[in-house]
């Protein structure tokens, strides 16, 4: 069975969903504001960038309202810098980010 890009990105988010909702998220959440997402493939990008980063768990993005989450494993956190440098080696601009302990 060949999977599309879209359909591809929908199972990794529900597993994203399973696995935060599973009680094993207890590090920090980043709501970041992103300009220039627009299609799944952008997603994936930034997605891609920030799942080869040390210490994050999750990822999970919606195209609509411009807004990338991560989470971290219990005891990892980053500086804005860091998130925003991951942002921009994706190729996007991040415009602000929020920080809350999960």
């Amino acid at each position: 069975m060949k999977l599309s890009l879209t359909n591809t990105l929908l199972f990794f988010s529900a597993i994203t969903l399973l696995w935060s909702g599973s009680g094993f998220a207890a590090g920090t959440q980043y709501n970041m504001r992103v300009d220039g997402l627009a299609c799944p493939f952008c997603a994936y990008g930034i997605e891609k960038k920030f799942t080869k980063t040390e210490g994050v768990d999750s990822v999970d993005i919606d195209l609509q309202k411009g807004l990338v989450i991560v989470k971290t494993r219990e005891g990892k956190t980053f500086k804005e810098e860091k998130l925003r440098e991951i942002i921009n080696d994706s190729g996007f601009t991040m415009k602000s980010v929020t920080e809350n302990n999960l």
